[in-house]
């Protein structure tokens, strides 16, 4: 039996995963009061002749705080009770979320009384920030579409097994910010960079012509012999502590070429040991998640 909690700010997709969920087989309730969840749960499971194995609950920033406060104990207690429980919070930038709202003309949830769109978006991060320190998978939407977000949940979430880690690794550009779900990031910056060979501008780290130059260059060996290293190393202890997902950034200057190539040879030497492995590149028209 699977719960997945499904909170976040107002506007970075809750209905969309959650309806991603449903279509996956879920039993969905959105806009679910957090001191009712327990409760929602024993009914779900215990009624009718063919309880729900696969439960999604949406739970936002309208609850009451000490309710809020309250949820990482009672995640806990379900826990305790052989309930594999997830909790998912899904981010998106304050100026994404303005234009978000601008476009669909929608009422902010907290935004009453004349108060103004930013300082309820402010007001919302304070009070879900318990839920965020929580969470065991964030989702940022910013630079995400929403067939990109039903592709996460679906690879992420819905794919994961009992018990297991998830782990994705993703490229990016640094000039373009650090992803804001990253659990350890790594700098490529220091490498030989292939933007400054000509021909190899216009290309990416996916082009064969890239990786047989950064392939020659010792320095990018000794620095995937050493993350490797450093996450064989370190997977298994996430996996000890129960810990359900992970995410490895890897940058560096445009998200183009040293970035894009390290990602992918890392996953294909941990896929080895470990699944799922995950890749993403933020930062190349490829947002799309590839699991091979």
């Amino acid at each position: 039996m699977r719960l997945i909690i499904v909170s976040g700010l107002s506007g970075s997709g809750k209905s969309v995963a959650l309806h991603v969920l449903e279509d996956l087989g879920y039993y969905c309730i959105d806009n679910m009061p957090a001191a009712l969840l327990k409760a929602a749960v024993e009914e779900v499971t215990s009624g009718g002749e063919a309880p729900s194995q696969l439960i999604a609950l949406g739970v936002d920033a309208r609850n009451r705080s000490k309710d809020l406060d309250a949820l990482p104990q009672l995640i806990d207690d379900l826990r305790q009770q052989g309930l594999q429980t997830e909790l998912l919070f899904l981010q998106s930038d304050d100026d994404v979320l303005l234009k978000r709202y601008s476009e669909s003309r929608r009422r902010h949830p907290l935004a009453e009384h004349g108060t103004a769109l930013h300082a309820a978006i402010d007001n919302e991060r304070q009070v879900l920030s318990p839920v965020l320190n929580s969470a065991d998978l964030i989702i940022d939407t910013s630079r995400t579409s929403v067939y990109e977000l039903a592709d996460a949940i679906r690879e992420r979430v819905d794919r994961r097994m009992n018990n297991s880690l998830s782990v994705l690794i993703e490229s990016f550009g640094f000039k373009n910010g650090i992803p804001a779900d990253a659990d350890f990031v790594f700098d490529m910056r220091c490498l030989p960079n292939p933007y400054w060979t000509l021909e190899l501008r216009g290309l990416t780290g996916e082009h064969h012509e890239v990786t047989k130059f950064l392939d020659a260059q010792p320095a990018f060996v000794a620095m995937f012999d050493d993350i490797l290293a450093f996450l064989e190393r370190w997977i298994p202890e996430y996996n000890n502590v129960h810990r359900s997902y992970l995410t490895v950034a890897i940058g560096c200057t445009g998200g183009q070429h040293r970035s894009v190539y390290m990602t992918d040879k890392l996953a294909e030497a941990l896929r080895s040991a470990h699944d799922p492995v995950l890749t993403r590149h933020n930062d190349i028209g490829n947002h799309r998640l590839n699991s091979q």
